[in-house]
């Protein structure tokens, strides 16, 4: 069972292996016939312009692959085409340092955003990274829309609203020197059943004596300005409506708001779109209760301040609204009743740069919720692209306040971002292929809710460098049949063949089958490829590593010898099914290193000077000596053995050989030194042996021998190393306190196992006499008196 385990994980890591293998080089599976084709396939991918680059047999898409596999191949690095992407800055003019209360600029001359402009040239495959700096400019002008619901709920709202244009300015005031205002009012479509049609209610849709204007759908009252005053003098002027249902028309009010920039007098600054209502909202598909079926066209219809379209056109889908917002760079507040917070705050999810705020029973803490949605507004960054060409792709990293970096969908914005603080965007873009025109395009990044907007130019690299040089109807490609460009020739329509020497019709005919038969042999192209115009062209294999080569294509570069299951033994690589092997290694199969380095004995010297060095291992030539560096000598006497008897005469005049010491040791040159450090170590050149001896006394000796150009030379250290002599009163005295504790120590156990055979004694003792019973019976003879006697004297004393 564990073998078939085995055998299976085995096969699938082969299986996996493969797998990977054949998509990690797409390159080559993309089979690109042109140096343009090849380049659209990745940033991996070059294109050898070498016109000799091909084998026999490969076809021209093996020119296109990957850049160390063309290095390998043999392209040289000048010859490989692999164009990159670059990007220029057009446009950058720094953000704007501006302090409140330094010279007024015009909203024009603001910058927040920087860069402005780029151009960028991108190669498939290959991301460009920008880099955005946004900025929050102080004092930045501010336009403020206040649309209002005045259906007859909102009566005592209105009243509050009469004196906010003033109030707001003055608060306004602390955050912008240049605010302006304005106001619009909302109720409904002027249409059954959203409102009464009838006469009466027409002019007067309230009940009782309320006295109230017409309905009507939006009306822009008041255009944005910096008047304060006039703001409340014609909001004071305003009265309430009604309408029959609960939700309101206030979607017509906000698209003709978004999309009336000339009405409602929008600059290019910050806008800012308060909604304020007790109510709910009509949307697209609800105009179909009055008969009105046709889409809102998101146009603006204001007619003497007046929207005079409500009766035609359906209510705006939130989607509509959303793009027109957007487009318009307006941010909403929704000023809203507790009632209808949870329906206007899923709304809010749904369109970016929006908020909610809570307005109290009669509006009465508008200003404040003004201030806070804007300070919420603003504090948030959020950067959105138009839209991408196709194959396009962009990607977002932020780097906000304090050092947090967003990636993702959350790489688009920061928070928490006061006036004055800076934050930057890394944003990748990447293409893959060319579009089918390769006409440059024009994409824009802009943060949402501002009017400034990155405006970045996307050019296409298509085509090779090379393209440009091609020559057409060269006489490279049979006669003029084909462009020569890039290497290789592009071919004219109904032409092929690695040259263009073939028409379509005649691509297989017997004749030129023949050349493509190896010996007259019955296969064609050694059944490894297809006969093309005579000329073989060899099949590709699953793995895109393998290939197929050769006139005939009877060359593979993977049946080469293996070693330790690896091709050429992984030093090598393979060429018509022979292994040509890396520097260092030599062998069929790439299998035997000519590094000498595994081969030095502790010597220095290569295989001891006793074998030779082969594929990195020693064979020894001296049948006594073996090892993995012929150092070992089992059958030999020691070297140190050998000439000890001749060092210890000569140094210390001592040993066996004392008495014939000159006749038997002169042989070598002796060196004394002072210690062991001074001794020779060893080298390469010459094979030095270390050795510690010891004499008739037990004293130690050390000195080497080294053989040098024929001379014996001996280093050895002057002093001899003898043990020390036992001191003798320490022995006595520890002997005789040992026997001192020893004793004392056979006294104490004696006392102790006397102690305790005592107590066990007494134990016993103890036991016996708690179990003795006394006999507390009469006497058995023992009989009462028959007659009692008292004595008349005795009186008891």
């Amino acid at each position: 069972m564990d073998l078939k385990l085995l055998f299976i994980s085995t096969l699938l890591g082969i299986i996996c292996c493969s797998s990977a293998q054949q998509e990690g080089n797409e390159c080559i599976k993309a089979n690109a016939l042109s140096c343009g084709e090849c380049i659209q396939v990745g940033a991996k991918c070059g294109w050898c312009t070498d016109p000799e680059f091909l084998k026999q047999g490969e076809p021209t898409s093996a020119r296109c692959d990957e850049l160390e596999s063309l290095r390998k191949r043999g392209c040289a690095a000048a010859k490989i085409e692999n164009p990159h992407g670059s990007q220029k800055i057009l446009k950058n003019k720094a953000v704007t340092n501006r302090k409140k209360g330094a010279e007024k600029l015009r909203p024009e001359d603001i910058t927040q955003i920087q860069p402005q402009k780029l151009s960028l040239n991108l190669r498939s495959g290959e991301p460009q990274n920008i880099k955005l700096k946004f900025k929050r400019a102080e004092d930045y002008p501010i336009d403020l829309y206040y649309l209002m619901d005045l259906s007859y709920s909102m009566k005592d709202d209105l009243e509050n609203v009469k004196n906010l244009g003033t109030s707001l300015m003055k608060e306004m005031s602390k955050i912008t020197s240049d605010f302006r205002i304005g106001f619009g009012s909302f109720v409904e479509k002027t249409v059954m059943p959203y409102i009464s049609t009838t006469p009466a209610k027409l002019l007067n849709p309230c009940t009782g004596d309320q006295n109230c204007t017409s309905p009507f759908s939006y009306k822009n009252v008041l255009k944005l300005t910096s008047n304060g005053e006039q703001f409340n003098v014609l909001v004071g002027k305003q009265q309430i409506s009604g309408n029959l249902d609960s939700p309101e028309g206030g979607f017509d009010a906000i698209m003709q708001v978004a999309v009336c920039g000339e009405h409602i007098g929008w600059r290019n600054v910050t806008r800012l779109l308060v909604f304020s209502t007790d109510a709910g909202f009509h949307f697209a598909g609800d105009g179909k209760l009055g008969g009105i079926v046709l889409p809102n066209d998101g146009k603006c219809h204001l007619e003497n301040n007046m929207y005079t379209m409500s009766h035609y056109y359906d209510y705006p889908s939130i989607a509509h609204l959303v793009q027109k917002l957007s487009e318009n760079n307006i941010q909403t507040i929704f000023a809203v009743t507790e009632e209808f917070q949870p329906v206007y705050k899923e709304l809010k999810n749904l369109i970016p740069k929006s908020a909610v705020g809570t307005l109290s029973a009669n509006s009465s803490n508008v200003i404040n919720l003004i201030v806070d949605a804007y300070n919420s507004l603003s504090s948030e960054v959020i950067l959105e692209n138009s839209k991408l060409p196709e194959g396009v792709t962009i990607t977002y990293q932020s780097r906000c306040k304090n050092g947090v970096v967003n990636e993702g969908e959350n790489g688009r914005k920061c928070s928490n971002i006061s006036i004055g603080d800076e934050v930057s965007f890394n944003i990748n873009i990447t293409a893959q292929g060319c579009p089918k025109q390769g006409k440059p395009e024009t994409i824009k990044i802009k943060p949402l809710g501002f009017t400034e907007e990155v405006e970045i130019m996307l050019n296409f690299i298509c085509e090779c460098e090379c393209h440009k040089h091609g020559i057409k109807n060269s006489d490279l490609c049979h006669n003029g049949n084909g462009t020569f460009e890039c290497g290789a020739c592009r071919c004219n329509k109904g032409r092929v063949g690695r040259q263009c020497e073939c028409r379509k019709d005649e691509v297989s005919t017997e004749d030129l089958d023949k050349n493509c038969r190896k010996d007259n042999s019955t296969d064609i192209c050694s059944n490894n490829g297809e006969c093309v115009c005579g000329t073989c062209e060899c099949k590709k294999r699953d793995n895109p590593e393998e290939r197929y080569s050769g006139k005939f294509c009877e060359c593979d570069n993977f049946n080469c010898d293996r070693s330790n299951n690896k091709l050429c033994g992984g030093h090598g690589r393979c060429e018509c099914r022979v292994c040509i092997c890396d520097a260092n290694y030599t062998g069929s199969a790439c299998d035997c290193s000519l590094d000498t380095s595994t081969c030095l004995a502790s010597n220095k010297q290569i295989c001891n000077g006793r074998g030779i060095c082969e594929c990195g291992t020693c064979r020894c030539t001296d049948p006594k000596f073996q090892g993995p560096t012929c150092e070992i000598c089992p059958t030999c006497p020691g070297v140190c053995t050998e000439h000890k008897e001749c060092v210890q005469c000569r140094a210390f005049g001592t040993g066996e050989k004392k008495d014939t010491c000159e006749r038997d040791c002169s042989y070598f040159n002796l060196i004394k030194v002072k210690d062991r450090d001074k001794l020779p170590q060893p080298v390469q050149a010459f094979p030095l042996m270390h050795c510690k001896e010891r004499d008739a006394n037990d004293c130690w000796f050390y000195y080497t021998y080294a053989v040098n150009n024929t001379e014996k030379e001996v280093h050895v250290v002057e002093t001899l190393e003898c043990p020390a002599g036992p001191d003798i009163i320490p022995i006595v005295a520890g002997v005789v306190t040992g026997i001192v504790l020893i004793g004392l120590a056979l006294l104490l156990i004696w006392k102790l196992l006397m102690i305790i055979h005592d107590r066990r004694e007494f134990a016993k003792f103890e036991k016996e006499k708690m179990n003795a019973k006394w006999d507390t019976g009469e006497n058995p003879i023992y009989k009462s008196a028959v007659t009692t006697v008292i004595n008349p004297k005795y009186e008891g004393k």
